[in-house]
């Protein structure tokens, strides 16, 4: 079942990663330039692209920082749980963050007029579509506490728990031989990924939001706060460069474990039980 967390997660995460670096060079284009010369699908792709780009990332690092921690909290359950529930995690995961980020490009209103002009803008300076201030708040909400909050919990209580591990006393039938330790430098580069690429552009999106439908009477505030947001939406395109990393050491250790002759686990648990009674019920004919 390895194979689903590779082909269902990696894989996905990669192609919508080279996606989003392909879309770069327009978007450079069009902020050096401030001119769209392209088509307004193009437009739309590019800048929904950005977002499954961001939502998958943090759904990918969450994985990933779940799938550690309980390696090394619950190791007897780690097997038998991840052969059941990986292909539908992946699934619900990936039909999730793409239906979801619709709403970002479908909000935007983009001009019908099939003659494209040199004028044309494109990504965040789209014309907002008539929605009412509540449901924009509650789009808000909902982005901000399924998209930020929970995944950052779920990734920092990982690391703790990971972390907390390590002061345990390892047992001699129980050897450690680094794996917590490596458990741990992955949760917690998780974490610093989290942390780098996607805090600073959730903390100013809703004071974007503010300054865009100017509830901000400080003309220099609404300036810093969207130039702030700009900024932090260059940071979140940085873990294009960063996940890479996450991605060899995971698929490294996946072809590792593939390499190796498989124990099956009633001989694991035997030798587990042997090296705890000291090895009385072997050789008793001797």
């Amino acid at each position: 079942m390895e194979y689903f967390f590779i082909f269902f997660v990696l894989q996905p995460s990669q192609f919508v990663d080279c996606a989003q670096v392909l879309s770069l060079p327009l978007r450079i284009y069009y902020y050096l330039n401030d001119v769209w010369p392209f088509s307004n699908f193009l437009c739309l792709v590019c800048f929904y692209l950005k977002y499954v780009n961001m939502y998958a990332s943090i759904y990918f690092l969450v994985c990933i920082s779940m799938r550690r921690c309980q390696l090394i909290i619950c190791p007897l359950s780690y097997n038998s749980s991840r052969q059941k529930g990986d292909p539908l995690i992946c699934v619900f995961g990936w039909l999730l963050v793409c239906s979801s980020c619709l709403i970002f490009p479908l909000l935007r209103n983009p001009s019908s007029d099939s003659n494209v002009n040199v004028s044309q803008q494109c990504f965040l300076e789209l014309p907002m579509r008539p929605v009412s201030p509540t449901a924009v708040w509650a789009l808000l909400i909902v982005a901000e506490l399924f998209g930020f909050i929970i995944p950052l919990i779920f990734v920092f209580v990982c690391a703790c728990l990971t972390a907390g591990s390590l002061r345990k006393v390892t047992t001699e039938a129980f050897p450690d031989r680094g794996e917590k330790k490596r458990a741990l430098k992955m949760v917690l580069s998780c974490a610093v990924v989290f942390l780098l690429c996607f805090a600073p552009y959730h903390i100013t999106l809703p004071l974007d939001f503010l300054a865009k439908v100017k509830a901000l009477n400080d003309c220099a505030l609404r300036d810093t706060i969207q130039r702030c947001h700009t900024v932090n939406l260059c940071l979140a395109s940085l873990n294009c460069s960063l996940d890479p990393l996450i991605y060899y050491f995971t698929s490294d250790e996946f072809w590792k474990r593939l390499n190796k002759p498989e124990i099956p686990d009633s001989m694991n648990f035997n030798r587990r039980l042997s090296c705890i009674t000291g090895g009385e019920d072997t050789d008793e004919d001797d």
